[in-house]
Protein backbone atom coordinates (compact mmCIF):
# COMPACT_ATOMS: atom_id res chain seq x y z
CA UNK A 1 0.00 0.00 0.00
CA UNK A 2 1.52 3.36 -0.97
CA UNK A 3 1.15 5.84 2.01
CA UNK A 4 -0.53 9.00 1.14
CA UNK A 5 -2.98 7.25 -0.58
CA UNK A 6 -5.77 7.78 1.88
CA UNK A 7 -6.23 4.49 1.70
CA UNK A 8 -7.34 2.35 4.97
CA UNK A 9 -5.36 -0.78 5.34
CA UNK A 10 -7.57 -4.28 5.75
CA UNK A 11 -7.70 -5.38 9.80
CA UNK A 12 -8.91 -8.97 11.03
CA UNK A 13 -10.88 -8.35 13.71
CA UNK A 14 -10.93 -11.55 14.56
CA UNK A 15 -7.24 -12.28 15.04
CA UNK A 16 -7.13 -12.11 18.38
CA UNK A 17 -4.52 -9.52 18.15
CA UNK A 18 -5.70 -7.53 21.37
CA UNK A 19 -4.27 -10.68 23.09
CA UNK A 20 -0.71 -10.35 21.95
CA UNK A 21 -1.14 -6.15 22.64
CA UNK A 22 1.84 -6.82 25.93
CA UNK A 23 3.66 -9.24 24.08
CA UNK A 24 3.98 -6.92 21.30
CA UNK A 25 5.41 -3.74 23.28
CA UNK A 26 7.70 -6.30 25.28
CA UNK A 27 9.32 -7.29 21.77
CA UNK A 28 9.44 -4.27 20.72
CA UNK A 29 10.97 -2.42 23.65
CA UNK A 30 13.42 -5.49 23.71
CA UNK A 31 14.45 -4.04 19.91
CA UNK A 32 14.63 -0.63 21.14
CA UNK A 33 11.45 0.95 20.10
CA UNK A 34 9.24 3.00 22.53
CA UNK A 35 5.90 1.64 22.10
CA UNK A 36 2.49 2.64 24.40
CA UNK A 37 -1.18 1.78 23.77
CA UNK A 38 -3.86 4.44 24.82
CA UNK A 39 -7.29 4.55 25.42
CA UNK A 40 -8.72 8.28 25.34
CA UNK A 41 -12.47 8.72 27.33
CA UNK A 42 -13.13 11.84 25.96
CA UNK A 43 -12.78 10.49 22.01
CA UNK A 44 -14.89 7.72 23.22
CA UNK A 45 -17.40 9.56 24.26
CA UNK A 46 -17.46 11.52 21.00
CA UNK A 47 -17.60 8.69 19.03
CA UNK A 48 -14.12 9.10 17.41
CA UNK A 49 -11.46 5.98 17.38
CA UNK A 50 -10.43 5.82 20.99
CA UNK A 51 -7.50 3.49 21.11
CA UNK A 52 -4.19 5.10 20.12
CA UNK A 53 -0.88 3.17 19.48
CA UNK A 54 2.55 5.31 19.28
CA UNK A 55 6.02 3.62 18.55
CA UNK A 56 9.68 5.69 17.70
CA UNK A 57 13.39 4.74 18.14
CA UNK A 58 15.45 1.67 17.54
CA UNK A 59 15.27 0.75 13.99
CA UNK A 60 12.80 2.95 13.32
CA UNK A 61 13.31 5.85 10.98
CA UNK A 62 10.36 7.78 11.93
CA UNK A 63 7.19 7.67 14.77
CA UNK A 64 4.71 5.48 13.93
CA UNK A 65 0.76 6.05 15.09
CA UNK A 66 -2.13 3.50 14.67
CA UNK A 67 -5.68 4.57 15.73
CA UNK A 68 -8.81 2.88 16.34
CA UNK A 69 -12.05 1.73 17.29
CA UNK A 70 -11.12 -1.07 19.46
CA UNK A 71 -8.09 -2.35 21.09
CA UNK A 72 -8.15 -5.00 17.74
CA UNK A 73 -8.68 -2.83 15.07
CA UNK A 74 -5.85 -0.22 16.50
CA UNK A 75 -3.48 -3.41 16.74
CA UNK A 76 -4.02 -4.83 13.72
CA UNK A 77 -3.07 -1.21 12.42
CA UNK A 78 -0.13 -0.83 14.47
CA UNK A 79 1.24 -4.25 13.35
CA UNK A 80 0.54 -3.76 9.74
CA UNK A 81 2.63 0.18 9.79
CA UNK A 82 5.16 -1.74 11.83
CA UNK A 83 5.89 -4.44 9.01
CA UNK A 84 5.79 -1.77 6.28
CA UNK A 85 8.47 0.57 8.20
CA UNK A 86 10.18 -3.11 8.20
CA UNK A 87 9.79 -4.88 12.12
CA UNK A 88 9.25 -8.50 11.01
CA UNK A 89 6.75 -8.55 14.64
CA UNK A 90 6.65 -11.91 15.28
CA UNK A 91 3.12 -11.94 16.27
Amino acid sequence: MAKGMGRRPKVDLDSGVEDMTLLVLEWLGEQGVGAMIRVDAERMRDGQPAWTFAASGGPLDGGIRADGASVAECMGTALLRLREAGLAVPF
